[in-house]
C-alpha cells in the first residue's frame, strides 16, 4: 500500500523524476556512510601509528635515562643522534595528523587561534597594510573602517629575520632547505636562531616540516610518475640507520633513488630524481616504486632489480642495463694498490670506453650506437677475453676473481649499451643525486617509515630536483608553498615542478 503521506503523481514523467530523485538520495546516503566508515578507518590507523611513535619515544627515553640495564647498548648513538630522533618523530606525528585533518576538515573551517609567545623587541617590524580592492562603483566615496584583522609572521631575508607569530613561506623554505638540502638538523638551526635572540622551538619546527612534507607529497608522487614515463631511468640506494620500534637500538633502513636524464642521448626533458624511504631492502619495495614502468632500468648489481626484468631482455617489461662504473671500482682498488697487472690493464682498457662516451654525449641514439660499434665493441670484446683467460689461473677467493666474476656474470647487461644508444656506460647521475642525502646519514635515526623518513624523502625529492635544474631550491619552495596555500589546483601540478620555475 502507498503511505498516506506519499501521493504518487499520475503523470509518468513526473513519477520517473520522483523515482530518480529518490535513487539519487539513496546513493548519496550510501556514499556518505562509506565516507564515514573510511574516515573512521583512517583515524584508527593514524591513532595506531601515532601511538607506535609515542611508544618509541618512551622506549628511547628509558634507554637514555633508565637504569644501567636499560641504557642504549649501541656506542654509535650519540647525543646529536638522540636529538635527531625526537625531531624526526615529531615530524612524523605532524605528517600523520596533517593527513587526518585534511580528510576530516572542511576547507572553509578554521582552527581556533593559538596563543603565541612574543619575540625579541630588537627584531625589525615591517608593517604591511592590505586594503580592499578598489571597485569602479567606489570612486569618489569615503572609506569607513568597519574592522580589521592583525597578524604577525616571522619572515626571513638573507641572514636577517623579521618578527612574527607564524612562519611565512620564506621561513618554512629556509628551514626545509637547511635541513633536507644542506644537512643542518633542526637542533643546530635552533642555536643559529638563538644567536639573534629568536626562540624557535624545535618541536614546533619539526611539526612544520611534517605538515610541509604532507603538502608536498602530491608533488613528489607526480615527479616519480614523470620519471616513470622516461625511456630510460636510473636506480640506486643507500643505507640509513633507523630506530627500531619498541627498543632503543638501531637497525638498517634504505633510501632508494630513481633518476631521469634524457640529455645524454639528445632528449629535451628536464633531469629529475625521486627518493623513497623504506624500512628494509626487500625486493618488493622496488616493484612497488616502479609499478607500471616499461623501459630501460640502469642499475648496479642489486638483485631486487633483477626480479623486475625479463630474462630475454624483451620490450614488454623492464630491460636492465649495467653500470660499468660499479665494475671498474672493483678493479681500480687493485690497480691503485699496485697489486694486480690484470686490474691495471682492465682499468686502462675501460678508459677508452669513457672517451667514446664523452665524445658521443648529446648525440641521437643512432649516433651513439654508431660510435660504440666503431670503437667500444672491440674494447668490450678484449676485456671479456682477458677476464675469461685470467679467471681459471687465479685463486677463486681473490679480490681479482671476485671483480672478474662480477663483470662476466653480467655480460649481457654490460654489453647492452653497444646496441642501444639510450644507455650510458654508468649510472653516475643517480649516484650524484643520492650523494647529498648521505651528508646527514650520521644523524639519520629515523623512527621507521611512520617517522621522519618519508618526509625527508618527499622534501629532498623536490629540492634535489630543483638543484639538478639549476633552480634555487629555497626560492622555488617559498613560491610553491605560497601557491599551495592559496589553493593551487591539483589538476595543474606540472606548472609547480621545479623545471618550470622562472625566478
Amino acid at each position: 500500500m502507498t503511505p498516506p503521506d506519499l501521493q504518487l503523481p499520475d503523470d509518468v514523467e513526473t513519477l520517473k523524476a520522483m523515482v530518480l530523485a529518490m535513487a539519487e538520495k539513496a546513493a548519496r546516503t550510501d556514499a556518505l556512510e562509506s565516507e564515514v566508515a573510511d574516515l573512521k578507518a583512517k583515524n584508527a590507523d593514524a591513532d595506531e601509528r601515532i601511538e607506535r611513535l609515542t611508544q618509541i619515544l618512551k622506549a628511547f627515553d628509558r634507554a637514555r635515562f633508565g637504569r644501567r640495564s636499560e641504557k642504549l647498548a649501541s656506542p654509535t648513538i650519540d647525543d646529536e643522534q638522540q636529538a635527531f630522533v625526537f625531531e624526526e618523530i615529531e615530524t612524523g606525528i605532524a605528517a600523520i595528523r596533517a593527513q587526518v585533518n585534511n580528510s576530516v576538515t572542511h576547507p572553509d573551517s578554521k582552527s581556533p587561534p593559538r596563543p603565541r609567545k612574543g619575540f625579541a623587541p630588537h627584531l625589525e617590524r615591517v608593517e604591511v597594510v592590505i586594503e580592499p580592492d578598489e571597485l569602479p562603483e567606489h570612486v569618489g566615496k569615503q572609506k569607513v573602517l568597519i574592522g580589521e584583522d592583525v597578524s604577525e609572521r616571522l619572515d626571513v631575508v638573507p641572514a636577517h629575520i623579521i618578527e612574527g607569530g607564524i612562519p611565512t613561506e620564506a621561513l618554512l623554505a629556509q628551514i626545509a632547505v637547511s635541513k633536507y638540502a644542506d644537512g643542518l638538523p633542526l637542533y643546530r638551526q635552533e642555536a643559529i636562531y638563538a644567536r639573534d635572540k629568536v626562540e624557535l622551538d624545535r618541536k614546533l619546527r619539526a611539526q612544520w616540516m611534517g605538515k610541509l612534507g604532507f603538502e608536498l607529497d602530491i608533488l613528489a608522487d607526480y615527479l616519480l610518475a614523470e620519471i616513470k614515463k622516461a625511456e630510460r631511468i636510473f636506480a640506486d640506494e643507500t643505507t640509513l640507520p633507523t630506530l627500531a620500534p619498541g627498543s632503543g637500538s638501531a637497525k638498517t633502513a634504505w633510501l632508494g633513488a630513481y633518476a631521469r636524464d634524457d640529455r645524454p642521448f639528445g632528449g629535451s626533458g628536464p633531469p629529475m630524481v625521486a627518493y623513497r624511504f623504506e624500512d628494509s631492502r626487500a625486493g618488493d619495495r622496488v616493484a612497488r616504486h616502479l609499478s607500471g614502468y616499461r623501459g630501460i632500468l640502469q642499475v648496479d648489481g642489486h638483485g631486487a632489480y633483477n626480479k623486475l626484468a625479463r630474462s630475454d631482455g624483451g620490450n614488454d617489461g623492464v630491460i636492465l642495463a649495467g653500470c660499468w662504473s660499479h665494475s671498474r671500482r672493483k678493479f681500480y682498488e687493485l690497480h691503485a694498490s699496485d697489486s694486480s697487472r690484470i686490474a691495471t690493464e682492465t682499468v686502462e682498457l675501460m678508459a677508452k670506453l669513457w672517451e667514446v662516451e664523452a665524445a658521443a654525449q648529446g648525440q641521437s641514439p643512432d649516433g651513439r650506437v654508431a660510435a660504440s660499434q666503431a670503437t667500444s665493441a672491440a674494447v668490450v670484446n678484449e676485456l671479456f677475453a682477458l677476464w675469461q683467460k685470467t679467471l681459471p689461473r687465479i685463486s677463486g677467493k681473490s679480490k681479482l676473481a671476485e671483480a672478474i666474476r662480477y663483470a662476466t656474470s653480467r655480460r649481457s647487461i654490460f654489453e647492452r649499451f653497444l646496441s642501444d644508444g639510450r644507455i650510458e656506460l654508468d649510472s653516475n647521475i643517480v649516484e650524484r643525486a643520492i650523494r647529498p642525502q648521505t651528508i646527514t646519514r650520521k644523524n639519520s635515526l629515523f623512527a621507521g617509515s611512520d617517522g621522519g623518513g618519508r618526509t625527508w624523502a618527499t622534501i629532498a625529492t623536490l629540492l634535489q630536483t630543483a638543484k639538478m635544474n639549476n633552480v634555487d631550491p629555497q626560492a622555488w619552495l617559498s613560491l610553491t608553498r605560497e601557491r599551495i596555500a592559496n589553493g593551487w589546483p591539483s589538476s595543474d601540478l606540472e606548472a609547480l615542478m621545479p623545471w618550470n620555475y622562472a625566478g
